[in-house]
C-alpha cells in the first residue's frame, strides 16, 4: 500500500459514508456499489479518494475498470506536480502493481509509456517499452510501436533509434521507406543507401507511399553519387550500371549520377571516360541532349576553377591548355557524336550515314571506312531511304578521286545486291553507264546496258516478288529509255529502231517513248514509219492516255502531206473521233475543221463545227458556237450565220442563251433587220426574269429607244410584265408546294392533326392551279408592225385589275389608225398625230428621255 494510504488509514467515516460502506459490507465484490461510493467521494481530498481504490483494489485486484480509473486519476493528479515529486513516484509505483495483473492490456501499457515519456527518464521508459513488447502479444505490437517510434525520434539517439527501427522493420518490413527518410534526416546515408538498395532488389516490395521502383532507383542514384565519401557499403558503379540496364528511357539521367559520382570523389579522368563512355552507349537524342551538356559543364567548372587559381605554375598552365584543348575538342566532335547516336538508334537509315560521310569531309581513309561499314550493316528491306544510294555515292567518291577501276568494282558488287525494289537496281545501272559517259567510255556504257536489258532465260513477271530483282530487271523501263537514248547518241539507226521496237514487244512502252521513236524516224527521214509508229501506240494505248500521241500524229501528217492525202486525213480524224471522250474531242474537232477549211470544202468544215457542239461538254459549247460562228461568217457570209445561232439558242443554257441572243439581236440591227430583231428580244424574254436579268431588259428598253415607236415599247412593256407574272405565279406555287411539304413533315409528328393538314394543303395547290389558269392565257398576237411584219407569240395579262396596266384600246385604235392611214377631220394623217403623240411622250431629244412605264413597276 503507498505511503499516503498509510498515513490515512484511520480516516473517520461520516454519517454520510454509512449507507455506501453498508452497501460495501453487503457487495464487497460488486465493481458497480465501489465506483458508486468513490463518485460520491469525488468532492473529498485525493487521499480519501485514493483508499476507496486501493480498498476496492485489495478485494478486486483483476478488475480492470477499477485499475483504469484508478490510474487516470494519478494521472490527473500528479499534472501539476514535478517530476521529482513524490507523488510521481508512487504513480510509478502504482503502473507497477496494476501491471503485475494488467499486464496483457495494451491500454494500461500505453497510459503508462505515456507517463515515463512526460518524466523524461530516458532509459527507464525504453526498458518500459521493451517490456510492453515482451508481455503483450505480437498481435497487440502495433498499438505499441508507433508510440515508441514517436519516443527515440524525438531524442538525438540515432544509434538507439536505428536499433529500434530494425526491430520494427522485422515485424513490419513495408515501413522501410520510413526507416530511410529517417536516416536521410540524420545522414546517415551509407545505411540508408543500404537500404534502399535491398527495397529495390525486392521484387515484392510495395511502396506505401506510392513510389515506383524508378523513383526508388532515382533516389538511390542521388544518394550515391551525391554522398560518394559517406558509402562504404556498396559498390556504386555496379550499382548505377544495373540502373542503366534496367531503365533504358532513364539511361541520361543515371550516366550522369555516375560521371557526378566521381566528381564529387575527385577523380576527374575517370568521371570524363564515364562519359565519353555514356556518348559511346546512349541510343537517344535526348539522352544525348542531357549528358552532352553535363559534360561540357564539368569541363568548363574544371577550366574555370583552374584560371579562378592564382599563381599558377607552368604545370598548372599546361594542365589548363590540355583542358582547353580537349574542350573544344568535345564541341568540334558533336555533330559526329549526334550522328553516332542517330545510328545506334537505327543503324539502317541511310541519310543518316551519308550525312556522317559529310561530316568527315577531307579525311577520306575514314570516309571509305564509313562506306564499308554502311553497304555491310545496312539491310535492303530494312533500310530507310534509298539504299542504293550508299552503293552509288560510294563508287562515285572513288571517282572524284581517280580512281575509276576501284568504282567499276563497287558497281560491280552493287548490281549483285537484292534489292527491295527493280527500280533500285536499275538506278545502279544507269548511274554506272552515266559513270562511263563522264569519262568517254561511250562503247563500255552500250556494253553495260546489254547487260542489264539481257533477257533471262526463264521470263518472269515485272511484279513478281519472289523472282530476284536481277530476273526483273529486263523489263525496267528506266533501263530501256536510257538504253534508247544511248543508241540514239551513239549507236546506229538499226540498232536504235530495234531497241525501240523491243520495248514496243515487252510492252513496257509509254505514250512518251512512241513520240520520242515517231520523231526519232522523222528526223531520220523515215515518215511512214514514224507513223506506223503512231499508229502502234495507239493501238496500245486507251483514252485518255492516247491523247499526245493523236495529237502529234495528226499534227505531223497534216505537217508532212498538207492536202495532198486528204481523204487518208479524213479517215484519220474520223478513227480519232470516234472513240474520243467527250473532254478531249475539242482540239480535234478544231484541227479537223481547220484542215477542210485549209485543204477540203468549207461546207464540210461547217458540218464538223456542227458536230462539235453536239459531242464536246456543255462547259465548253458555248466557245465551240462563238467559233462555229465567226468562221460560217468569214466562209458564207453574216446571214448564214442565223441559223447557228437559232441552234445555239436552243442547245444552250439560259443564261449563255441569253448571252447568244443579246448577239444575234445585235447582228440582226446591224443588218437593219429591227423586226427579226424585236422578235429575238421578245422570244428571250420568256427566260429572263426581269429581277435578275436587268442586262437583258435594259438591252432591249435601249433598242425600242433607238428603233421603235409607242406602240413597241408599250409591247415591250406588257411582255415585261407578262414574263413577271409567269415568274410571281412559279414562285407562288413553289411557295405552296413547299409549305404543303411542311405541313405533311408536321402531320407525321402530330397523327391526331393529319387529315385538317392534308386539306388545307390540297385546297391551296387547286386554288394555286386555278389563279395560275386564270392569270395567263397565251394568245397569238395578229398586230402589224411598220414593216407589215407578223410579231412572234406574246404572253398577254388579262388581269384587268392591275393599275399601271397600259390601256389596250387605245393602243388598237392607234393601231387601226396608223394601218388605214385616213386623215382625221383636220387633214392630218395618223403619222402626224402618230407624231405628236410622241412629242408628248418624248423629249425633244431622240427617245433620249423616253419616260417608261416599267420604271413604276
Amino acid at each position: 500500500m503507498d505511503n499516503d494510504t498509510e498515513k490515512n488509514s484511520s480516516i473517520v467515516i461520516s454519517e454520510e459514508d454509512l449507507a455506501h460502506e453498508e452497501d460495501i459490507l453487503r457487495n464487497s465484490y460488486s465493481i458497480k456499489h465501489w465506483l458508486r461510493y468513490i463518485d460520491h467521494k469525488k468532492e473529498s481530498s485525493n487521499n480519501v479518494v485514493n483508499l476507496l481504490y486501493e480498498r476496492a483494489l485489495k478485494l478486486m485486484p483483476g478488475s480492470y475498470k477499477l485499475w483504469y480509473s484508478y490510474l487516470k486519476l494519478r494521472i490527473k493528479q500528479t499534472s501539476s506536480l514535478s517530476i521529482f515529486d513524490p507523488l510521481v513516484k508512487d504513480s510509478n509505483n502504482c503502473f507497477e502493481r496494476s501491471l503485475v495483473f494488467m499486464h496483457k492490456m495494451p491500454r494500461i501499457w500505453i497510459e503508462y509509456l505515456q507517463f515515463l515519456i512526460s518524466q523524461c527518464d530516458l532509459t527507464k521508459t525504453r526498458r518500459t517499452f521493451d517490456r510492453a513488447l515482451q508481455a503483450l502479444p505480437i498481435t497487440q505490437h502495433n498499438r505499441i510501436w508507433p508510440l515508441y517510434l514517436k519516443f527515440v525520434k524525438s531524442h538525438n539517439l540515432p544509434e538507439t533509434s536505428i536499433r529500434v527501427y530494425r526491430r520494427y522493420l522485422m515485424l513490419s518490413p513495408e515501413e522501410a521507406e520510413d526507416f530511410i527518410d529517417y536516416l536521410i534526416s540524420i545522414e546517415r546515408w551509407d545505411e540508408a543507401a543500404l537500404k534502399l538498395t535491398e527495397i529495390v532488389n525486392d521484387e515484392h516490395f510495395v511502396s506505401k507511399q506510392g513510389r515506383s521502383k524508378h523513383q526508388l532507383w532515382t533516389e538511390l542514384a542521388e544518394i550515391l553519387c551525391r554522398h560518394p565519401g559517406e558509402i562504404h557499403s556498396l559498390n556504386v558503379d555496379v550499382i548505377i550500371r544495373e540502373g542503366i540496364k534496367r531503365y533504358v528511357d532513364q539511361q541520361g539521367k543515371l550516366w550522369i549520377s555516375l560521371a557526378e559520382y566521381y566528381t564529387r570523389s575527385g577523380l576527374f579522368d575517370k568521371a570524363r571516360d564515364i562519359f565519353e563512355e555514356a556518348l559511346a552507349n546512349i541510343k537517344t537524342v535526348r539522352d544525348f541532349s542531357q549528358i552532352f551538356d553535363a559534360y561540357t559543364q564539368s569541363e568548363e567548372k574544371l577550366i574555370q576553377i583552374r584560371m579562378n587559381q592564382e599563381n599558377l605554375s607552368e604545370d598548372d598552365e599546361i594542365e589548363l591548355d590540355l583542358r582547353m584543348i580537349r574542350y573544344e575538342d568535345i564541341i568540334e566532335r558533336r555533330p559526329l557524336l549526334l550522328n553516332n547516336v542517330a545510328l545506334r538508334q537505327n543503324p539502317h537509315n541511310v541519310e543518316e550515314w551519308l550525312k556522317r560521310v559529310k561530316l568527315l569531309e577531307n579525311k577520306p581513309a575514314e570516309i571509305v571506312e564509313v562506306y564499308s561499314d554502311a553497304v555491310q550493316t545496312v539491310q535492303a528491306k530494312q533500310a530507310i531511304g534509298k539504299y542504293y544510294l550508299l552503293w552509288v555515292k560510294f563508287a562515285q567518291f572513288y571517282e572524284s578521286n581517280g580512281q575509276l577501276e576501284d568504282a567499276r568494282l563497287i558497281f560491280e558488287k552493287a548490281v549483285t545486291v537484292e534489292y527491295v525494289k527493280v527500280e533500285d537496281l536499275a538506278n545502279v545501272w544507269c548511274e554506272w553507264v552515266e559513270m562511263e559517259v563522264r569519262n568517254n567510255n561511250f562503247e563500255t556504257a552500250l556494253k553495260l546496258m546489254q547487260r542489264a536489258v539481257s533477257i533471262p532465260t526463264r521470263k518472269t513477271s515485272y511484279y513478281d516478288q519472289s523472282e530476284s530483282v536481277q530476273n526483273r530487271l529486263y523489263k525496267s523501263l528506266k533501263i530501256w529509255s536510257m538504253y534508247a537514248d544511248l543508241e540514239e547518241s551513239f549507236g546506229t539507226f538499226e540498232s536504235t529502231k530495234a531497241v525501240y521496237d523491243k520495248i514496243i514487244e515487252l510492252k513496257i512502252v509509254t505514250p512518251q517513248i512512241i513520240i520520242n521513236y515517231g520523231l526519232f524516224l522523222e528526223e531520220n527521214g523515215y515518215f511512214e514509219e514514224s507513223f506506223k509508229a503512231y499508229e502502234k501506240g495507239i493501238a496500245l494505248f486507251r483514252w485518255p492516255n492516247v491523247f499526245d500521241i493523236w495529237n502529234t500524229y495528226l499534227t505531223k501528217f497534216l505537217r508532212r502531206y498538207k492536202g495532198s492525202k486528204l481523204e487518208r486525213i479524213r479517215d484519220l480524224f474520223e478513227q480519232c473521233l470516234e472513240y474520243c471522250p467527250a473532254t478531249y474531242c475539242k482540239h480535234f474537232f478544231f484541227l479537223y475543221a481547220k484542215c477542210e477549211e485549209e485543204y477540203g470544202l468549207a461546207r464540210n468544215a461547217t458540218t464538223i463545227y456542227d458536230r462539235a457542239t453536239k459531242k464536246v461538254p456543255s462547259s465548253e459549247r458555248m466557245e465551240v458556237f462563238n467559233i462555229f460562228i465567226r468562221k460560217a461568217a468569214e466562209m458564207f457570209g453574216v446571214t448564214h450565220t442565223r441559223s447557228i445561232y437559232e441552234k445555239a439558242i436552243e442547245m444552250l443554257p439560259d443564261a449563255e442563251a441569253r448571252e447568244m441572243c443579246l448577239k444575234f439581236a445585235d447582228l440582226e440591227r446591224k443588218l437593219g433587220e429591227i423586226d427579226r430583231a424585236r422578235a429575238i428580244y421578245a422570244h428571250c424574254s420568256q427566260i429572263c426574269d426581269p429581277r435578275t436579268a436587268t442586262t437583258f431588259w435594259n438591252a432591249w428598253k435601249d433598242f425600242e429607244i433607238k428603233h421603235g415607236n409607242e406602240d413597241t415599247v408599250r409591247e415591250m412593256l406588257r411582255i415585261k410584265r407578262s414574263v413577271m407574272a409567269t415568274f410571281n405565279t412559279q414562285v407562288n406555287f413553289m411557295s405552296a408546294q413547299m409549305m404543303a411539304s411542311a405541313f405533311h413533315q408536321q402531320d407525321k409528328e402530330q397523327n391526331n392533326k393529319m387529315n385538317d393538314l392534308e386539306n388545307i394543303a390540297a385546297e391551296a395547290n387547286q386554288q394555286t392551279k386555278q389563279e395560275i389558269k386564270n392569270a395567263v392565257q397565251f394568245v397569238k398576237s395578229d398586230s402589224a408592225t411598220n414593216n407589215g411584219n407578223k410579231m412572234n407569240e406574246t404572253i398577254i395579262i388579262t388581269d384587268t385589275a392591275n393599275p399601271d396596266e397600259i390601256n389596250l384600246d387605245d393602243d388598237e385604235d392607234l393601231d387601226a389608225e396608223q394601218s388605214d392611214g385616213d386623215e382625221d377631220e383636220n387633214g392630218q394623217s395618223s403619222k402626224t398625230k402618230l407624231t405628236e403623240i410622241e412629242q408628248k411622250m418624248v423629249p425633244k431629244e431622240v427617245f433620249g428621255g423616253l419616260r417608261n412605264d416599267d420604271d413604276d413597276d
